[in-house]
């Protein structure tokens, strides 16, 4: 019984989120809002849950003497923003708005600018002209990056005209493709999911 009742749960509550979008009333509309009224509970259990188990991990780590560092700055930064937020007031101005303008988004701008040198090496490698999509790869995105400077103007008047075209006709088809293939794949997942065919959420 210790999957059966998830599993029953999980297919009702589907189910039922999956047949409100084709019985359109009062009743599934009450139904709906019902179900993320619960969804927003779980989510805040999930959060408590979670400090938990990241709290048993750094815990567990401080007594191997593994990562102490890194422990002893995670459970401090964790505890450390809950009392500043709860005792103290997360205002305007306040330790906690502080903390978290001038150490947060500063490491978070910093994480962001890494990111961007790990984009243009991973597009220098995906631009290099070896077969004929990497080929039109490059053209468009040559085409793209001078189209839409002063410098495309330059060039040719129908240069900007023509970057707009491949970014609302081929970019925008291959971006519904990508949609489309995402969310057939997600419903194959839900179904498997609601029918118990995968379980591995369960162990």
């Amino acid at each position: 019984m210790k999957k059966e009742i998830p599993i029953f749960i999980v297919f009702f509550i589907g189910t039922i989120g999956f047949l409100q979008y084709f019985f359109i009333g009062p009743i599934s509309k009450s139904v709906y809002t019902l179900l993320l009224e619960w969804f927003q509970g779980v989510q805040g259990m999930a959060i408590v849950m979670a400090v938990i188990s990241l709290t048993k991990r750094h815990l567990h780590n401080l007594k191997r003497k593994k990562d102490t560092f890194y422990s002893l700055v995670t459970l401090s930064s964790l505890y450390g923003m809950i009392i500043l937020g709860v005792f103290f007031g997360i205002e305007k101005g306040s330790t906690f708005d502080k903390i978290y303008e001038y150490v947060m988004v500063p490491l978070n701008a910093t994480t962001f600018s890494l990111l961007a040198f790990y984009m243009a090496s991973a597009s220098y490698r995906a631009f290099r002209a070896r077969n004929l999509e990497s080929t039109l790869l490059l053209l468009s995105a040559f085409i793209l990056m001078i189209g839409f400077t002063s410098f495309g103007d330059m060039i040719s008047d129908k240069l900007p005209s023509f970057a707009q075209w491949i970014l609302d006709v081929p970019n925008l088809a291959a971006q519904r493709g990508i949609t489309l293939g995402v969310a057939l794949g997600v419903l194959a997942t839900s179904l498997k999911i609601m029918l118990g065919i995968e379980r591995s959420w369960l162990e």
